[in-house]
């Protein structure tokens, strides 16, 4: 199963854990981190550029380390900077844009986020997007039951 975690969850470990939700959404992403040889993790250039502009670089080196699990990297071509530009045109951000053309692309069977706008954004778009956007805690919770 092909996995890809956008920035939001690679960050989260790192989040205050005073709210339930980030301590849980945090468990989550260390536990699917934990299973990467079950799971094929995906990464990009896009997740390295904009883990690239962390400001903190502390924080950075830790989100490039935990970046570092994932076993493939999708290298930015001409196809996925054009899927960005039409989902820029849906209203997504040019970051989240890239998330999704690049899992798109790898045929990753979900996109993992803690971005609830972006998942709002995503659930609104229904078939235009071809990759499950997903929680991390969600999608966990339900690969369990499985």
């Amino acid at each position: 199963m092909k996995i890809y975690l956008d920035v939001c969850c690679l960050n989260r470990p790192f989040d205050d854990h005073s709210q339930e939700r980030i301590r849980l959404e945090s468990e989550a992403v260390i536990t699917i981190l934990g299973r990467s040889k079950t799971l094929t993790l995906l990464t990009s250039e896009i997740v390295d550029l904009e883990i690239s502009k962390i400001p903190d670089e502390d924080r950075k080196q830790k989100v490039v380390l935990l970046s570092s699990i994932s076993k493939m990297n999708i290298a930015i071509d001409d196809e996925i900077i054009s899927r960005a530009k039409e989902l820029k045109k849906m209203g997504f951000k040019s970051f989240d844009a890239f998330h999704i053309a690049c899992a798109e692309k790898d045929q990753a069977d979900a996109l993992l986020t803690t971005d609830d706008r972006l998942l709002k954004k995503a659930t609104s778009q229904g078939q235009s997007i071809k990759v499950r956007l997903e929680n991390p805690l969600r999608w966990l919770m339900e690969e369990l039951i499985k």
